[in-house]
C-alpha cells in the first residue's frame, strides 16, 4: 500500500516509503528458498509501517507511526503489534520473545542519511537511539539493532552503498561481524513514489544469515550481485579511479603553485552526475590538479557525459577506468575536455589528429560497461 498519512516533510524524516507486493514476494521467496523449517521463527518486522511484510500468525509488527499501525492492525488483524522506537533500549524482551525463540526480520526499515546534501534542509528528527546502535544513518542503526537482539535471519531492504562503499561497510560494526550477505537482488530506487526523480539509486533486497565468521569488505568485492532486470555484477572486476588520483579537497599536501585547474569533489558516480567537474574558483570542496593528473580529471569530466548510458544499479560505485585503455587514448579524452574547458589550453596541447574523438570514445565505454551499457 502506498503511505498516504504523512506530508512530505515526515515522509523525509521518518523514511516512510512502502513496499509495493511484488518486492515482498521477492523477499518470501528468499526465506523460503533458505529456511526450510519456516513455521518455526517468530517473523517481525520493526518498522512495519501499514504491515505489507507481516504474513501468518506468529508475526509481530512494530511502529513509532501510530496511525501506521492502525492501518496495519486492520490489513492484518492476527499479528502482534508494538507501538514503540524499534531502536531505543533493544532487546527480545521488546517484543515479549525469549533467547531460546527463533527470529526472522524482515522489512523495509528508514534510511535518511543525516550528513548527506540530499534534502538536507527538511532532514530535521533527531531519533533517540541505543549509544551501541548509533550511526548518522537510521538505516544501519536498524542493521545494529538486528545484530542486538540476535536475529538468525535477516532480509531487508535498504542502499547497496552500504554494502559496496568502504566507509559505509566499516560503519556496520557488530552487524558485519555477526551477519553474512548469502542472497540478494538489486532493485532501483525509482519503484517507490517520493523518491528522486531524476537521479536513482540502487537498493538491495539482501538476505542475511547470522554467522559468526561474518563478512569482510574483500568478501563483498567479491560477492557477485543480481539486479531484477536480470544483470549480474562483481565490484572487483571494476578498477576505479581513486587508485590513480585523488576524489577528496588535497589542500593539505598539493601546493598552490603546483596547481593549474580545480575539480569540484567527486564521491560517486550519482554524484557526478549532479555536480560539477572543473571549476573556476578554490573552495572547501574542491581538488587542486596538478600537470600530471591532469588527464585523470579530464576522463572524469568526459565520464560525465556517459552517465546516461550507465545503469542505475552503478550509481554509488566508484567511476570506473580501464587504465591501461585509457592511456592509450587518453589524448581523445585531453581534446574532448579541452573543448568544454578552453581555459586549460594553456596545459592542454593536441594535435589534429586528435581532433575527432567521439567514436573512439564511446567504443572505449561500451568496452568499460560491456552489457551493461545503457544505449
Amino acid at each position: 500500500m502506498e503511505q498516504k498519512h504523512l506530508n512530505y516533510k515526515d515522509t523525509i524524516n521518518y523514511g516512510s516509503y512502502y513496499t509495493p507486493e511484488w518486492i515482498v514476494e521477492i523477499v518470501y521467496d528468499f526465506l523460503s528458498k533458505h529456511i526450510k523449517t519456516l513455521n518455526e521463527y517468530f517473523i517481525i518486522d520493526t518498522s512495519c509501517g501499514y504491515g505489507a511484510f507481516l504474513r501468518g500468525e506468529k508475526t509481530i509488527g512494530a511502529d513509532i507511526d501510530e496511525v501506521a499501525l492502525f492501518i496495519a492492525k486492520k490489513n492484518n488483524p492476527r499479528c502482534t503489534y508494538f507501538k514503540q522506537n524499534s531502536l531505543l533500549n533493544v532487546s527480545r524482551t521488546q517484543y515479549k520473545l525469549s533467547n531460546k525463540d527463533k527470529i526472522i526480520i524482515v522489512g523495509n526499515p528508514p534510511y535518511n542519511d543525516t550528513t548527506s546534501i540530499i534534502r538536507n534542509k527538511i532532514k530535521q528528527k533527531n531519533f533517540l537511539r541505543d549509544y551501541d546502535i548509533n550511526s548518522r544513518d537510521l538505516g544501519i542503526s536498524f542493521l545494529l539493532s538486528y545484530n542486538k537482539i540476535q536475529a538468525d535471519y535477516v532480509c531487508i531492504l535498504h542502499p547497496l552503498s552500504y554494502l559496496i562503499k568502504k566507509t559505509n561497510f566499516e560503519s556496520l560494526g557488530d552487524f558485519k561481524k555477526n551477519y553474512k550477505l548469502i542472497d540478494s537482488m538489486i532493485i532501483s530506487s525509482g519503484v517507490f513514489s517520493e523518491t528522486s526523480k531524476s537521479t536513482y539509486f540502487p537498493i538491495i533486497i539482501a538476505f542475511y544469515e547470522r554467522n559468526l565468521n561474518g563478512m569482510n569488505y574483500d568478501y563483498i568485492c567479491n560477492y557477485t550481485f543480481k539486479t531484477y532486470e536480470g544483470k549480474t555484477f562483481c565490484i572487483k572486476q571494476y578498477d576505479k579511479i581513486s587508485n590513480y588520483t585523488t576524489k577528496y579537497p588535497n589542500q593539505k599536501y598539493v601546493s598552490k603553485n603546483e596547481t593549474i585547474a580545480y575539480f569540484w569533489t567527486m564521491r560517486d558516480i550519482n554524484a557526478l552526475k549532479r555536480t560539477k567537474t572543473f571549476v573556476r574558483e578554490e573552495s572547501y570542496n574542491t581538488i587542486r590538479v596538478t600537470k600530471k593528473n591532469l588527464p585523470y580529471y579530464c576522463y572524469v569530466d568526459i565520464f560525465k557525459d556517459y552517465i546516461p548510458h550507465i545503469p542505475y544499479y552503478f550509481g554509488n560505485c566508484d567511476i570506473m577506468i580501464i587504465n591501461d585503455e585509457f592511456l592509450k587514448i587518453k589524448e581523445y579524452f585531453l581534446r574532448k575536455s579541452l573543448e568544454k574547458n578552453p581555459e586549460l589550453s594553456k596545459y592542454i596541447i593536441c594535435s589534429n589528429e586528435f581532433a575527432y574523438s567521439n567514436d573512439i570514445i564511446e567504443k572505449y565505454f561500451k568496452n568499460l560497461l560491456g552489457e551493461h551499457y545503457v544505449d
